[in-house]
């Protein structure tokens, strides 16, 4: 019988909050990129494995914070920062999707699916988008339901609807 005795590996994740007109945000980091952008009311949705140190100077976090105001301001459509998710093969490919839908538009879970080949995959795909790690950067609110409902959302329907709006492209300011 072989017994394992090596001690999992713990990270050091860097972490600050921010502000924002959908609520107060924890960004997470690692030193290869943004591991999570958390809700409020987040409870055990994003799994956390690493001791949390409160570091709202270290780079990614810094980059990660400027570029969400520049979002909420409205002068940035695309982000561009290192990223560091955790999530199965399966996950990581839905979350790769999720990254193409550009800026004021939306896609359907079924959409999605087809993207990732399967169409009967639309409630897996839903799931992963559950668990998408970076809300917001990861547009996991650019997905609606079939007849164009507001579903599901980490940050609740009031903030989808929110971030939705914002992106619209009919927009008056636009």
């Amino acid at each position: 019988m072989t017994v394992n005795t090596s001690t999992p590996v713990i990270e050091t994740l860097h972490c600050c909050t921010m502000p924002s007109p959908v609520g107060e945000l924890v960004l997470v980091a690692t030193d290869r990129g943004l591991r999570a952008i958390l809700w409020e009311d987040d409870g055990d949705r994003v799994k956390l494995a690493g001791e949390l140190l409160d570091d709202p100077t270290f780079p990614v976090l810094l980059a990660a914070r400027t570029q969400l105001e520049e979002y909420f301001a409205g002068t940035r459509h695309e982000f561009e920062l290192p990223l560091d998710p955790v999530g199965t093969a399966f996950q990581r490919s839905v979350w790769d999707v999720l990254r193409t839908i550009p800026f004021g538009r939306t896609l359907t879970y079924g959409e999605q699916a087809r993207r990732l080949g399967d169409p009967n995959k639309a409630r897996a795909v839903g799931a992963a988008n559950g668990k998408n790690p970076l809300s917001i950067v990861v547009p996991c609110h650019r997905v609606v339901g079939a007849n164009g409902s507001l579903t599901g959302f980490a940050g609740g329907l009031t903030a989808k609807a929110w971030l939705l709006d914002h992106e619209s492209v009919d927009r008056p300011d636009r």
